[in-house]
Protein backbone atom coordinates (compact mmCIF):
# COMPACT_ATOMS: atom_id res chain seq x y z
CA UNK A 1 0.00 0.00 0.00
CA UNK A 2 0.89 3.50 -0.81
CA UNK A 3 0.61 5.46 2.24
CA UNK A 4 0.78 9.55 2.17
CA UNK A 5 -1.63 8.80 -1.05
CA UNK A 6 -4.93 8.86 0.95
CA UNK A 7 -5.49 12.54 0.91
CA UNK A 8 -4.20 15.65 -0.70
CA UNK A 9 -1.86 17.76 1.46
CA UNK A 10 -4.83 20.99 1.73
CA UNK A 11 -7.08 18.24 2.81
CA UNK A 12 -4.96 16.42 6.07
CA UNK A 13 -3.87 19.98 6.66
CA UNK A 14 -7.57 21.07 6.97
CA UNK A 15 -8.44 18.02 9.29
CA UNK A 16 -5.85 18.25 11.36
CA UNK A 17 -6.35 21.89 12.17
CA UNK A 18 -9.71 20.98 12.91
CA UNK A 19 -9.45 18.00 14.45
CA UNK A 20 -6.39 19.31 16.39
CA UNK A 21 -7.46 22.88 17.78
CA UNK A 22 -10.85 21.73 18.95
CA UNK A 23 -13.11 23.11 15.72
CA UNK A 24 -16.66 22.60 16.51
CA UNK A 25 -17.56 21.33 12.94
CA UNK A 26 -16.76 17.99 11.84
CA UNK A 27 -17.91 15.93 8.38
CA UNK A 28 -21.60 14.46 8.36
CA UNK A 29 -22.25 10.80 8.22
CA UNK A 30 -25.80 10.45 6.70
CA UNK A 31 -27.62 8.40 9.21
CA UNK A 32 -28.18 4.79 9.93
CA UNK A 33 -29.65 2.76 12.70
CA UNK A 34 -27.61 1.93 15.33
CA UNK A 35 -26.87 -1.66 15.96
CA UNK A 36 -24.44 -3.03 18.51
CA UNK A 37 -23.25 -5.05 16.05
CA UNK A 38 -21.80 -2.24 14.03
CA UNK A 39 -20.86 -0.26 16.37
CA UNK A 40 -17.50 1.99 16.35
CA UNK A 41 -16.54 2.06 19.83
CA UNK A 42 -13.99 4.34 20.89
CA UNK A 43 -11.90 2.71 24.09
CA UNK A 44 -10.26 5.40 26.09
CA UNK A 45 -8.09 5.67 29.21
CA UNK A 46 -9.16 8.30 30.66
CA UNK A 47 -6.40 9.51 32.74
CA UNK A 48 -4.16 9.23 29.26
CA UNK A 49 -6.73 10.87 27.07
CA UNK A 50 -6.76 15.19 27.54
CA UNK A 51 -6.57 17.23 30.95
CA UNK A 52 -9.67 19.47 31.45
CA UNK A 53 -8.84 19.99 34.82
CA UNK A 54 -5.34 20.60 36.01
CA UNK A 55 -6.22 21.46 39.40
CA UNK A 56 -7.06 17.31 39.88
CA UNK A 57 -4.14 15.78 38.60
CA UNK A 58 -2.82 14.77 41.96
CA UNK A 59 -5.57 13.57 44.39
CA UNK A 60 -5.62 11.95 47.63
CA UNK A 61 -2.10 12.74 48.10
CA UNK A 62 -0.46 11.08 45.57
CA UNK A 63 2.63 12.05 44.08
CA UNK A 64 4.44 12.31 40.66
CA UNK A 65 7.17 9.29 41.43
CA UNK A 66 5.98 6.39 39.61
CA UNK A 67 7.72 4.31 37.08
CA UNK A 68 8.08 5.35 33.47
CA UNK A 69 4.11 5.32 32.37
CA UNK A 70 2.58 4.24 35.58
CA UNK A 71 1.49 7.32 37.35
CA UNK A 72 -1.05 9.69 36.92
CA UNK A 73 -1.15 12.13 33.66
CA UNK A 74 -3.79 14.35 33.92
CA UNK A 75 -6.14 12.68 31.97
CA UNK A 76 -10.18 13.80 33.44
CA UNK A 77 -13.48 13.73 32.97
CA UNK A 78 -13.62 17.24 31.73
CA UNK A 79 -11.26 16.93 29.40
CA UNK A 80 -12.99 13.60 27.85
CA UNK A 81 -16.39 15.79 27.74
CA UNK A 82 -14.77 19.00 25.55
CA UNK A 83 -13.70 16.54 22.89
CA UNK A 84 -17.34 15.33 23.01
CA UNK A 85 -18.43 18.32 22.45
CA UNK A 86 -15.73 19.61 20.16
CA UNK A 87 -17.09 16.93 17.70
CA UNK A 88 -13.83 14.85 17.99
CA UNK A 89 -15.52 11.37 17.96
CA UNK A 90 -18.64 12.58 16.02
CA UNK A 91 -15.74 13.06 13.20
CA UNK A 92 -14.23 9.45 13.50
CA UNK A 93 -17.76 7.70 13.27
CA UNK A 94 -17.87 6.85 16.84
CA UNK A 95 -21.23 5.96 18.40
CA UNK A 96 -20.00 4.46 21.58
CA UNK A 97 -17.17 5.62 24.13
CA UNK A 98 -16.08 2.77 26.41
CA UNK A 99 -14.05 4.32 29.32
CA UNK A 100 -12.00 2.50 32.17
CA UNK A 101 -13.38 2.38 35.58
CA UNK A 102 -14.04 5.88 36.50
CA UNK A 103 -14.49 4.59 40.41
CA UNK A 104 -12.40 5.84 43.36
CA UNK A 105 -8.64 4.15 43.15
CA UNK A 106 -6.11 2.85 46.21
CA UNK A 107 -4.58 6.01 46.99
CA UNK A 108 -1.08 5.10 47.50
CA UNK A 109 1.10 3.78 44.83
CA UNK A 110 2.79 0.10 45.25
CA UNK A 111 5.38 -1.90 43.25
CA UNK A 112 4.07 -4.64 41.44
CA UNK A 113 7.49 -5.73 40.21
CA UNK A 114 7.74 -3.18 37.35
CA UNK A 115 8.38 -0.23 39.43
CA UNK A 116 6.18 1.85 41.46
CA UNK A 117 2.85 2.14 39.68
CA UNK A 118 -0.80 4.03 40.54
CA UNK A 119 -4.27 2.94 39.70
CA UNK A 120 -4.48 5.23 36.67
CA UNK A 121 -6.18 2.69 34.53
CA UNK A 122 -9.58 2.60 37.00
CA UNK A 123 -9.22 -1.60 38.03
CA UNK A 124 -7.63 -1.18 41.43
CA UNK A 125 -10.85 0.10 43.29
CA UNK A 126 -11.23 1.19 46.85
CA UNK A 127 -14.63 2.46 46.58
CA UNK A 128 -17.02 1.29 44.00
CA UNK A 129 -19.95 3.78 44.45
CA UNK A 130 -17.34 7.22 44.23
CA UNK A 131 -15.99 8.70 40.95
CA UNK A 132 -11.67 9.09 41.71
CA UNK A 133 -11.00 12.47 42.40
CA UNK A 134 -8.11 12.36 39.75
CA UNK A 135 -10.77 12.07 36.83
CA UNK A 136 -13.31 14.77 38.37
CA UNK A 137 -16.65 14.73 40.49
CA UNK A 138 -20.05 12.98 39.67
CA UNK A 139 -21.19 15.89 38.02
CA UNK A 140 -17.98 15.72 35.80
CA UNK A 141 -19.44 12.50 34.87
CA UNK A 142 -22.83 13.38 34.26
CA UNK A 143 -21.56 15.81 32.30
CA UNK A 144 -19.68 13.53 30.08
CA UNK A 145 -22.45 10.88 29.82
CA UNK A 146 -25.20 13.47 29.03
CA UNK A 147 -22.81 15.29 26.17
CA UNK A 148 -21.97 12.08 24.44
CA UNK A 149 -26.10 11.35 24.77
CA UNK A 150 -26.95 14.78 23.47
CA UNK A 151 -24.53 13.59 20.50
CA UNK A 152 -26.02 10.27 19.75
CA UNK A 153 -23.21 8.44 21.33
CA UNK A 154 -23.64 5.31 23.81
CA UNK A 155 -21.36 5.05 27.13
CA UNK A 156 -19.88 1.86 27.75
CA UNK A 157 -18.98 1.34 31.59
CA UNK A 158 -15.76 -0.85 32.30
CA UNK A 159 -16.83 -2.72 35.95
CA UNK A 160 -15.16 -5.33 37.65
CA UNK A 161 -16.23 -8.09 39.61
CA UNK A 162 -13.11 -9.69 40.42
CA UNK A 163 -10.52 -8.09 42.32
CA UNK A 164 -10.11 -4.63 44.09
CA UNK A 165 -7.00 -2.93 44.37
CA UNK A 166 -3.97 -4.04 46.33
CA UNK A 167 -2.84 -3.67 49.70
CA UNK A 168 -0.83 -0.94 50.86
CA UNK A 169 -0.05 1.03 53.89
CA UNK A 170 -2.40 3.66 52.79
CA UNK A 171 -5.11 1.03 51.33
CA UNK A 172 -6.18 -1.91 53.57
CA UNK A 173 -7.00 -5.10 52.73
CA UNK A 174 -10.86 -6.26 53.27
CA UNK A 175 -11.57 -8.51 55.66
CA UNK A 176 -11.39 -12.50 54.77
CA UNK A 177 -15.02 -12.92 53.80
CA UNK A 178 -15.15 -10.20 51.17
CA UNK A 179 -11.80 -11.32 49.45
CA UNK A 180 -8.72 -13.60 49.49
CA UNK A 181 -4.92 -13.32 48.37
CA UNK A 182 -4.08 -16.99 47.87
CA UNK A 183 -3.94 -18.72 45.89
CA UNK A 184 -2.66 -17.04 42.96
CA UNK A 185 -4.01 -17.96 39.43
CA UNK A 186 -1.93 -20.57 37.83
CA UNK A 187 -4.82 -21.30 35.07
CA UNK A 188 -4.55 -24.84 34.33
CA UNK A 189 -8.09 -25.08 34.77
CA UNK A 190 -11.56 -23.48 36.29
CA UNK A 191 -10.78 -23.39 39.49
CA UNK A 192 -6.92 -22.48 39.15
CA UNK A 193 -8.83 -19.88 36.87
CA UNK A 194 -11.51 -18.58 39.08
CA UNK A 195 -10.78 -19.58 42.65
CA UNK A 196 -7.57 -17.66 42.66
CA UNK A 197 -6.24 -14.14 43.10
CA UNK A 198 -5.06 -12.86 39.57
CA UNK A 199 -1.81 -11.76 40.74
CA UNK A 200 -0.05 -11.30 43.76
CA UNK A 201 -1.36 -8.83 46.23
CA UNK A 202 -4.48 -7.97 44.00
CA UNK A 203 -7.45 -9.35 46.38
CA UNK A 204 -9.86 -11.87 44.65
CA UNK A 205 -13.38 -11.16 45.67
CA UNK A 206 -15.42 -14.04 46.81
CA UNK A 207 -17.57 -14.17 44.30
CA UNK A 208 -18.07 -17.62 45.28
CA UNK A 209 -19.56 -17.04 48.70
CA UNK A 210 -23.41 -16.55 49.51
CA UNK A 211 -22.60 -15.49 53.10
CA UNK A 212 -23.65 -12.51 54.50
CA UNK A 213 -21.02 -10.10 55.08
CA UNK A 214 -20.81 -6.87 57.01
CA UNK A 215 -19.53 -4.00 55.00
CA UNK A 216 -15.70 -3.37 55.27
CA UNK A 217 -15.01 -1.30 58.33
CA UNK A 218 -12.69 0.88 55.79
CA UNK A 219 -15.48 1.83 53.61
CA UNK A 220 -17.81 2.49 56.61
CA UNK A 221 -15.13 5.08 58.34
CA UNK A 222 -14.22 6.55 54.66
CA UNK A 223 -18.20 7.01 54.11
CA UNK A 224 -18.78 8.39 57.74
CA UNK A 225 -15.71 10.86 57.36
CA UNK A 226 -17.75 11.96 53.96
CA UNK A 227 -21.15 12.64 55.74
CA UNK A 228 -23.01 9.82 53.15
CA UNK A 229 -23.06 6.41 55.42
CA UNK A 230 -26.76 6.85 56.25
CA UNK A 231 -27.52 7.20 53.17
CA UNK A 232 -25.30 4.65 51.33
CA UNK A 233 -26.58 2.06 54.35
CA UNK A 234 -30.21 3.12 53.03
CA UNK A 235 -29.66 2.40 49.78
CA UNK A 236 -28.21 -1.05 50.19
CA UNK A 237 -30.83 -2.08 52.90
CA UNK A 238 -33.78 -0.88 49.65
CA UNK A 239 -31.57 -3.09 47.09
CA UNK A 240 -31.48 -6.37 49.26
CA UNK A 241 -34.87 -5.79 50.23
CA UNK A 242 -36.02 -5.56 46.72
CA UNK A 243 -34.07 -8.19 45.04
CA UNK A 244 -34.01 -11.12 48.22
CA UNK A 245 -30.37 -11.55 47.46
CA UNK A 246 -28.25 -12.10 50.25
CA UNK A 247 -25.80 -9.75 51.55
CA UNK A 248 -22.87 -11.41 49.51
CA UNK A 249 -19.96 -9.95 48.17
CA UNK A 250 -21.10 -10.03 44.78
CA UNK A 251 -24.12 -8.81 45.06
CA UNK A 252 -23.05 -5.55 47.14
CA UNK A 253 -20.39 -5.01 44.07
CA UNK A 254 -23.58 -5.58 41.45
CA UNK A 255 -25.55 -3.01 43.42
CA UNK A 256 -22.54 -0.61 43.15
CA UNK A 257 -22.46 -1.06 39.41
CA UNK A 258 -25.86 -1.06 38.64
CA UNK A 259 -26.03 2.62 40.18
CA UNK A 260 -23.83 3.69 37.61
CA UNK A 261 -26.87 3.49 35.18
CA UNK A 262 -29.17 4.51 37.69
CA UNK A 263 -27.93 7.30 38.13
CA UNK A 264 -26.37 8.32 35.32
CA UNK A 265 -27.77 6.63 32.19
CA UNK A 266 -24.92 4.35 30.88
CA UNK A 267 -25.78 2.22 28.07
CA UNK A 268 -23.67 -0.71 29.01
CA UNK A 269 -20.95 -2.39 30.63
CA UNK A 270 -17.59 -3.93 30.07
CA UNK A 271 -16.99 -7.05 31.61
CA UNK A 272 -13.55 -7.31 33.02
CA UNK A 273 -11.35 -10.19 33.59
CA UNK A 274 -14.09 -12.43 32.96
CA UNK A 275 -13.28 -15.78 32.90
CA UNK A 276 -11.55 -15.03 36.16
CA UNK A 277 -15.31 -14.82 37.54
CA UNK A 278 -18.21 -17.79 38.12
CA UNK A 279 -19.79 -17.32 34.72
CA UNK A 280 -23.38 -17.11 36.70
CA UNK A 281 -22.16 -14.31 38.21
CA UNK A 282 -22.11 -11.98 34.87
CA UNK A 283 -25.76 -13.25 34.23
CA UNK A 284 -27.18 -11.96 37.37
CA UNK A 285 -25.32 -9.28 36.91
CA UNK A 286 -27.25 -8.37 33.84
CA UNK A 287 -29.96 -8.99 35.62
CA UNK A 288 -29.30 -6.13 38.03
CA UNK A 289 -28.16 -3.83 35.19
CA UNK A 290 -31.45 -4.19 32.81
CA UNK A 291 -32.98 -3.60 36.17
CA UNK A 292 -31.53 -0.23 36.98
CA UNK A 293 -31.36 0.75 33.07
CA UNK A 294 -35.20 0.23 33.22
CA UNK A 295 -35.45 2.43 36.13
CA UNK A 296 -33.56 4.93 34.27
CA UNK A 297 -35.39 4.97 31.30
CA UNK A 298 -38.45 5.78 33.08
CA UNK A 299 -36.93 8.41 35.02
CA UNK A 300 -35.28 9.93 31.99
CA UNK A 301 -37.42 9.00 28.59
CA UNK A 302 -35.95 12.21 26.85
CA UNK A 303 -32.29 10.86 27.42
CA UNK A 304 -32.39 7.39 26.74
CA UNK A 305 -30.70 6.35 23.68
CA UNK A 306 -31.53 2.51 23.12
CA UNK A 307 -33.91 -0.02 23.94
CA UNK A 308 -32.13 -2.49 25.69
CA UNK A 309 -29.26 -2.80 28.18
CA UNK A 310 -25.63 -3.69 25.68
CA UNK A 311 -23.10 -6.02 27.51
CA UNK A 312 -19.30 -7.14 26.03
CA UNK A 313 -16.77 -9.56 27.95
CA UNK A 314 -12.95 -9.73 28.32
CA UNK A 315 -12.34 -13.40 28.39
CA UNK A 316 -8.76 -13.13 27.82
CA UNK A 317 -7.57 -14.93 24.68
CA UNK A 318 -11.20 -15.30 23.17
CA UNK A 319 -11.22 -15.99 19.40
CA UNK A 320 -14.06 -15.20 17.27
CA UNK A 321 -12.92 -18.90 15.82
CA UNK A 322 -13.80 -20.11 19.47
CA UNK A 323 -17.40 -19.75 18.82
CA UNK A 324 -19.63 -19.90 21.84
CA UNK A 325 -17.23 -22.69 23.53
CA UNK A 326 -14.13 -20.90 25.37
CA UNK A 327 -12.14 -23.69 26.70
CA UNK A 328 -11.06 -23.23 30.50
CA UNK A 329 -8.77 -26.09 30.83
CA UNK A 330 -8.57 -29.75 31.60
CA UNK A 331 -11.78 -29.72 29.05
CA UNK A 332 -13.86 -27.57 31.13
CA UNK A 333 -15.73 -25.36 28.33
CA UNK A 334 -17.81 -22.17 28.59
CA UNK A 335 -20.68 -20.68 26.72
CA UNK A 336 -20.04 -16.85 28.46
CA UNK A 337 -22.91 -15.52 25.88
CA UNK A 338 -25.09 -17.51 28.08
CA UNK A 339 -24.30 -15.88 30.84
CA UNK A 340 -25.47 -12.21 30.04
CA UNK A 341 -23.49 -11.33 27.32
CA UNK A 342 -24.11 -9.89 24.04
CA UNK A 343 -20.52 -9.60 22.67
CA UNK A 344 -17.24 -10.76 23.56
CA UNK A 345 -14.35 -8.82 22.45
CA UNK A 346 -12.05 -11.09 19.79
CA UNK A 347 -8.76 -11.60 20.82
CA UNK A 348 -7.44 -12.78 17.46
CA UNK A 349 -7.29 -9.70 15.15
CA UNK A 350 -4.04 -8.78 15.99
CA UNK A 351 -2.98 -12.05 14.49
CA UNK A 352 -5.13 -12.63 11.96
CA UNK A 353 -4.82 -8.81 10.59
CA UNK A 354 -0.93 -10.16 9.53
CA UNK A 355 -3.04 -12.19 7.13
CA UNK A 356 -4.58 -10.66 3.37
CA UNK A 357 -7.90 -9.13 3.98
CA UNK A 358 -10.22 -11.98 2.19
CA UNK A 359 -8.67 -14.27 5.13
CA UNK A 360 -9.78 -12.24 8.05
CA UNK A 361 -13.45 -11.09 6.27
CA UNK A 362 -14.27 -14.73 4.91
CA UNK A 363 -13.71 -15.96 8.10
CA UNK A 364 -15.28 -13.69 10.01
CA UNK A 365 -18.19 -13.47 8.12
CA UNK A 366 -18.77 -17.62 8.00
CA UNK A 367 -18.36 -17.39 12.29
CA UNK A 368 -20.83 -14.92 12.79
CA UNK A 369 -23.28 -15.90 10.21
CA UNK A 370 -22.80 -19.24 11.60
CA UNK A 371 -21.59 -20.55 14.96
CA UNK A 372 -22.05 -17.20 16.22
CA UNK A 373 -25.34 -16.22 14.49
CA UNK A 374 -27.46 -13.57 17.10
CA UNK A 375 -24.30 -12.67 18.80
CA UNK A 376 -21.66 -10.31 17.81
CA UNK A 377 -17.79 -9.83 18.69
CA UNK A 378 -15.85 -6.39 19.22
CA UNK A 379 -12.57 -6.32 17.22
CA UNK A 380 -9.61 -4.88 17.82
CA UNK A 381 -5.79 -4.33 16.95
CA UNK A 382 -4.41 -3.14 19.92
CA UNK A 383 -5.38 -2.76 23.71
CA UNK A 384 -4.21 -1.02 27.24
CA UNK A 385 -3.04 -5.17 28.22
CA UNK A 386 -2.46 -6.96 25.09
CA UNK A 387 1.14 -6.99 24.71
CA UNK A 388 1.58 -8.41 20.76
CA UNK A 389 -0.42 -5.27 19.08
CA UNK A 390 -0.45 -5.39 15.34
CA UNK A 391 1.48 -2.60 15.06
CA UNK A 392 3.53 -1.46 17.77
CA UNK A 393 5.35 1.05 15.99
CA UNK A 394 2.72 1.96 13.57
CA UNK A 395 4.51 1.44 10.38
CA UNK A 396 1.24 -0.06 9.54
CA UNK A 397 -1.76 2.80 10.59
CA UNK A 398 -3.59 2.62 7.06
CA UNK A 399 -3.54 -1.48 6.69
CA UNK A 400 -4.82 -1.21 10.48
CA UNK A 401 -7.85 0.79 9.67
CA UNK A 402 -8.52 -1.00 7.09
CA UNK A 403 -8.60 -4.76 8.77
CA UNK A 404 -10.10 -3.27 11.40
CA UNK A 405 -12.98 -0.54 10.39
CA UNK A 406 -14.16 -2.75 7.95
CA UNK A 407 -14.37 -6.38 9.39
CA UNK A 408 -17.55 -7.96 10.21
CA UNK A 409 -18.13 -7.54 13.57
CA UNK A 410 -18.45 -4.44 15.80
CA UNK A 411 -15.29 -2.38 15.84
CA UNK A 412 -13.02 -0.77 19.01
CA UNK A 413 -10.38 2.39 18.21
CA UNK A 414 -7.81 1.97 20.81
CA UNK A 415 -7.48 5.75 21.99
CA UNK A 416 -4.60 7.14 19.31
CA UNK A 417 -5.02 4.23 16.85
CA UNK A 418 -5.95 7.34 14.30
CA UNK A 419 -3.19 9.13 15.31
CA UNK A 420 -0.89 6.69 15.07
CA UNK A 421 0.13 6.87 19.11
CA UNK A 422 3.31 4.46 19.27
CA UNK A 423 2.67 1.82 21.55
CA UNK A 424 6.29 0.68 21.89
CA UNK A 425 7.54 3.31 24.29
CA UNK A 426 10.95 2.77 24.81
CA UNK A 427 11.93 3.84 28.54
CA UNK A 428 8.28 1.84 29.89
CA UNK A 429 8.29 -1.67 30.62
CA UNK A 430 5.43 -4.46 30.01
CA UNK A 431 1.68 -2.88 29.46
CA UNK A 432 2.85 0.65 30.20
CA UNK A 433 4.17 0.46 26.52
CA UNK A 434 0.70 0.88 25.60
CA UNK A 435 -0.76 3.18 27.84
CA UNK A 436 1.37 6.56 27.05
CA UNK A 437 -0.45 10.01 26.86
CA UNK A 438 -2.91 10.99 23.41
CA UNK A 439 -0.18 12.45 20.93
CA UNK A 440 -2.39 15.52 20.43
CA UNK A 441 0.50 17.74 19.79
CA UNK A 442 1.63 15.25 17.08
CA UNK A 443 -1.94 15.74 15.42
CA UNK A 444 -2.18 19.63 15.81
CA UNK A 445 2.00 19.91 14.01
CA UNK A 446 1.30 17.17 11.45
CA UNK A 447 4.09 15.54 12.56
CA UNK A 448 6.00 13.33 9.76
CA UNK A 449 6.63 9.53 10.01
CA UNK A 450 8.48 7.34 7.74
CA UNK A 451 6.27 7.38 4.33
CA UNK A 452 2.86 9.71 5.87
CA UNK A 453 2.04 12.30 8.10
CA UNK A 454 -0.23 12.02 11.02
CA UNK A 455 -3.33 14.11 9.77
CA UNK A 456 -3.26 11.64 6.89
CA UNK A 457 -3.89 8.68 9.23
CA UNK A 458 -6.32 10.83 11.12
CA UNK A 459 -8.00 11.72 7.87
CA UNK A 460 -8.18 8.19 6.90
CA UNK A 461 -9.62 6.78 9.45
CA UNK A 462 -12.92 9.67 10.02
CA UNK A 463 -13.55 8.61 6.17
CA UNK A 464 -13.78 4.90 6.81
CA UNK A 465 -15.18 5.69 10.57
CA UNK A 466 -17.68 7.86 8.93
CA UNK A 467 -18.68 5.53 6.02
CA UNK A 468 -18.80 3.17 8.77
CA UNK A 469 -21.54 4.55 10.87
CA UNK A 470 -23.57 5.36 7.56
CA UNK A 471 -23.59 1.41 6.65
CA UNK A 472 -25.14 -1.16 9.24
CA UNK A 473 -23.67 -3.73 6.24
CA UNK A 474 -20.09 -3.51 7.37
CA UNK A 475 -20.31 -4.83 10.75
CA UNK A 476 -23.77 -6.82 10.72
CA UNK A 477 -24.22 -7.88 6.70
CA UNK A 478 -23.06 -10.31 4.71
CA UNK A 479 -19.77 -10.71 3.09
CA UNK A 480 -18.95 -12.06 -0.36
CA UNK A 481 -15.70 -10.93 -2.56
CA UNK A 482 -16.16 -9.64 -5.86
CA UNK A 483 -12.22 -9.43 -7.02
CA UNK A 484 -8.87 -10.08 -6.34
CA UNK A 485 -7.45 -7.10 -8.38
CA UNK A 486 -7.94 -4.53 -6.88
CA UNK A 487 -9.19 -6.62 -3.84
CA UNK A 488 -12.94 -5.74 -3.72
CA UNK A 489 -15.64 -7.19 -1.67
CA UNK A 490 -19.56 -6.26 -1.34
CA UNK A 491 -21.17 -5.94 2.26
CA UNK A 492 -25.22 -6.62 2.25
CA UNK A 493 -27.69 -6.42 5.22
CA UNK A 494 -31.20 -7.12 4.79
CA UNK A 495 -33.14 -7.55 8.19
CA UNK A 496 -35.05 -5.71 10.91
CA UNK A 497 -36.75 -3.67 8.44
CA UNK A 498 -33.44 -2.14 7.20
CA UNK A 499 -31.72 -3.04 3.84
CA UNK A 500 -27.99 -1.44 3.31
CA UNK A 501 -25.09 -2.09 0.87
CA UNK A 502 -22.00 -1.00 -0.32
CA UNK A 503 -18.60 -2.28 -2.46
CA UNK A 504 -15.34 -1.76 -1.16
CA UNK A 505 -12.13 -1.72 -3.26
CA UNK A 506 -8.21 -1.84 -1.45
CA UNK A 507 -5.39 -1.37 -2.57
CA UNK A 508 -6.28 0.46 -5.99
CA UNK A 509 -3.90 1.71 -8.24
CA UNK A 510 -3.77 5.02 -8.53
CA UNK A 511 -3.27 7.99 -10.79
CA UNK A 512 -5.00 6.20 -13.43
CA UNK A 513 -8.70 5.31 -13.90
CA UNK A 514 -9.59 1.50 -12.91
CA UNK A 515 -12.38 -0.68 -13.65
CA UNK A 516 -14.09 -1.68 -9.84
CA UNK A 517 -16.25 -5.00 -10.06
CA UNK A 518 -19.65 -3.99 -8.51
CA UNK A 519 -20.81 -7.51 -9.93
CA UNK A 520 -24.53 -7.76 -9.18
CA UNK A 521 -25.00 -5.41 -6.07
CA UNK A 522 -25.75 -2.35 -8.04
CA UNK A 523 -27.64 -2.43 -11.56
CA UNK A 524 -26.66 -0.90 -14.69
CA UNK A 525 -27.60 2.39 -14.42
CA UNK A 526 -26.84 2.83 -11.01
CA UNK A 527 -25.37 6.17 -9.92
CA UNK A 528 -22.93 5.52 -6.82
CA UNK A 529 -20.71 8.07 -4.79
CA UNK A 530 -17.53 6.75 -3.53
CA UNK A 531 -17.60 8.04 0.00
CA UNK A 532 -13.75 8.30 0.29
CA UNK A 533 -12.61 10.36 -3.05
CA UNK A 534 -15.95 11.59 -3.37
CA UNK A 535 -16.31 11.36 -6.94
CA UNK A 536 -19.57 9.70 -8.27
CA UNK A 537 -20.06 7.31 -10.65
CA UNK A 538 -22.23 5.30 -12.93
CA UNK A 539 -22.60 1.35 -13.26
CA UNK A 540 -22.09 -0.05 -16.70
CA UNK A 541 -21.55 -3.66 -18.00
CA UNK A 542 -21.34 -4.29 -13.77
CA UNK A 543 -18.56 -2.25 -12.92
CA UNK A 544 -17.65 1.46 -12.41
CA UNK A 545 -14.64 2.97 -13.69
CA UNK A 546 -13.00 5.43 -10.81
CA UNK A 547 -10.77 8.25 -10.95
CA UNK A 548 -7.34 7.22 -9.84
CA UNK A 549 -7.40 8.91 -6.74
CA UNK A 550 -6.99 7.08 -3.63
CA UNK A 551 -5.82 3.29 -2.99
CA UNK A 552 -9.50 2.96 -1.05
CA UNK A 553 -12.69 2.78 -3.02
CA UNK A 554 -15.96 3.33 -0.63
CA UNK A 555 -18.88 2.89 -3.37
CA UNK A 556 -22.53 3.50 -1.93
CA UNK A 557 -26.00 4.80 -3.91
CA UNK A 558 -25.78 8.29 -4.29
CA UNK A 559 -28.05 9.70 -2.07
Amino acid sequence: MKRGRFVSGSIALSLMLAFGHGAHAAPKAAKAPFMWENATIYFVLTDRFNNGDKANDLAYGRKADAAPLRGYMGGDLKGLTAKVKEGYFDSLGVNAIWLTPPVEQIHAGTDEGTGKSYGFHGYWGRDFTAVDANLGTEQDFRDFVDAAHARGIRVVLDVVMNHIGPVTPEDPVWPADWVRLDPVCTHKDTATTVDCALVANLPDVRTDSNANVALPPALVAKWKAEGRHEREVKELDEFFSRTGYPRAPRYYLMKWHADWIRKFGVDGFRGDTVKHTEAGVWKELRTVADAAYEDYKKANPGKVLGEKFFTVAEVYNYAIGHGREFDMGAGAKTDFYANGFDSLINFSLPGDGKGGYESIFGKFDALLHGPLRGKSVLNYMDSHDDGNPFDPARAKPFETANKLLLAPGAAQIYYGDETARRLDIADATGDAKLRSYMNWEELAQNAARDGYRIADVRAHWSKLGLFRQSHVAIGAGRHAKLADQPYTFSRSYAARGVSDKVVVALDVPTGKPVDIAVGKVFANGTRLRDAYAGATYTVENGKVKTAGKASVVLLETLR
